[in-house]
């Protein structure tokens, strides 16, 4: 669809030149805000904007790449809307994106895990609590900012292959937004997030299979229906970006400076990466000091190809058939994994990975600790923590922050014998006392 872009200068250039979007759709100028072209991130060849998403040099990952005279402010950001629209001018979106139907993610709590910390012997803890988003999972910030794009590219249905939070996520935006949502998941997702995917009315189809061939599928339907836009196959460079608002945030949380070390659960991995783009986007632009960070990848054990490859020295990350409680992280061909390799060893971090097992206690830890029910997934990301700590891995000393994606409502069926009533009495006082709970 897109010619490839030889230099800066012709990058410049193509700004006003319009971006064929959907079945030739021409998209109006500044769609993309300070957004400039799509870079490849292994070959670093760069093409215009479009619905693309790999490379016509190499077949690499494509990614959003942004005018470096660009300015922006944390004056201009603080007032902006209290939702992920106040970084609009570091993200792929139109100026006026605040005004158009939306879910309105972002900006939810950073917490101060004295209790947590303290258990697991580190001083400067915080939990950046994701479940607050309107589908109670951080997939509301990606498909944000992938619905911004599809609807300048033309798009007509919005759709996505999908673990459930994902799922979730395009079905309400999609609702929110007056459009046809097509959501495909593995037959044997968790039942919550099935029903909190059906409940929006679009188009719900289980198929039998694992997630990584049910997004071979989805890659396959995106290829014959040029006005769908699958969020993470064909629109994923911009959907992609949506992770970096997790960074921008936790920074201007802290009072706009980098945290020391951060903890990210990976399935794909995209969510890892970006943040690590986020931070440096905010020192580029001089928005927070240029301070070093670590960062650390989380993965289940039944499904760890990233924290196998980077165990075991490698540079390739071999697929694997995942077994895991925590299904949203199942992935096992994760697309930005040699890119999560190169963030943790950059930077000097690791990637770990922890049993079904470890990531119930997680579960367990985080609600007792601090009131956060958290899905699967922040489990494994409770879970590596410790793991880090007692490993020798992670500084308990250094400001840390670790995510929490998901809310545990999603996930019951993880803890369902794990938990429940302390005893169960008649209903008098004296059945109470001789039970010893007073």
């Amino acid at each position: 669809m897109s010619a490839v872009l030889q230099s800066e200068d012709h990058i410049q250039t193509h700004l006003s030149e319009p971006v064929r979007g959907a079945a030739g759709h021409s998209v109006r100028p500044g769609a993309f805000g300070t957004a400039v072209a799509l870079s490849c991130r292994a070959c670093g060849a760069r093409q215009a904007l479009g619905a693309e998403f790999a490379c016509l040099e190499c077949f690499g990952p494509l990614e959003v790449a942004y005018d470096p005279a660009a300015t922006v402010t944390r004056q201009q950001i603080e007032a902006g809307p209290h939702n992920i629209w106040r970084y609009q001018p570091l993200l792929p979106v139109p100026a006026d994106v605040a005004a158009l139907p939306g879910m309105e993610p972002g900006m939810t709590r950073l917490i101060r895990a004295h209790h947590l910390g303290r258990e697991l012997g580190i001083d400067k803890l915080w939990v950046k609590d994701d479940s607050g988003n309107p589908t109670h999972s951080f997939k509301d910030r990606v498909v944000a900012v992938a619905l911004a794009a599809a609807r300048e590219l033309g798009f007509t249905v919005l759709a996505c292959p999908s673990t459930g939070n994902l799922a979730n996520a395009v079905a309400a935006a999609a609702a929110r937004a007056g459009i046809r949502s097509v959501v495909l998941i593995p037959q044997d997702l968790e039942r919550p997030k099935v029903l909190t995917t059906a409940v929006y009315g679009g188009t719900l189809v289980a198929v039998d299979g694992t997630y990584d061939d049910v997004n071979r599928l989805a890659t396959q339907i995106a290829a014959e229906h040029e006005d769908w836009a699958f969020v993470n196959v064909n629109v994923r460079p911009y959907y992609a970006e949506g992770s970096k608002t997790l960074g921008f945030e936790v920074a201007e949380q802290l009072g706009w400076r980098l945290p020391r070390q951060v903890v990210v659960p990976v399935a794909s991995g995209s969510q890892l990466t970006k943040i690590d783009k986020g931070f440096g986007e905010l020192v580029s632009h001089g928005l927070v000091d240029d301070t070093p960070y670590t960062m650390f990848g989380a993965q289940a054990a039944g499904c760890s190809p990233v924290a196998a490859a980077f165990q075991g020295g490698h540079d390739v990350v071999r697929p694997v058939r995942p077994d895991t409680i925590a299904k949203s992280l199942a992935i096992g061909n994760p697309a930005d994994g040699p890119y999560v390799l190169d963030s943790v060893r950059r930077t000097g971090g690791a990637v770990e990975s922890v049993t079904d097992d470890e990531i119930r206690d997680g579960i367990a830890l985080l609600a007792r600790t601090e009131g956060i029910f958290a899905e699967t997934a922040g489990g494994v990301t409770v879970a590596t923590l410790r793991k880090l700590i007692q490993a020798g891995r992670l500084d308990p000393d250094a400001e840390t922050v670790i995510f929490n994606t998901g809310d545990g409502l999603k996930t019951l069926d993880a803890i369902a014998g794990q938990v429940g009533p302390t005893a169960t009495i008649s209903s008098s006082y004296d059945a109470f006392e001789a039970a010893g709970l007073g």
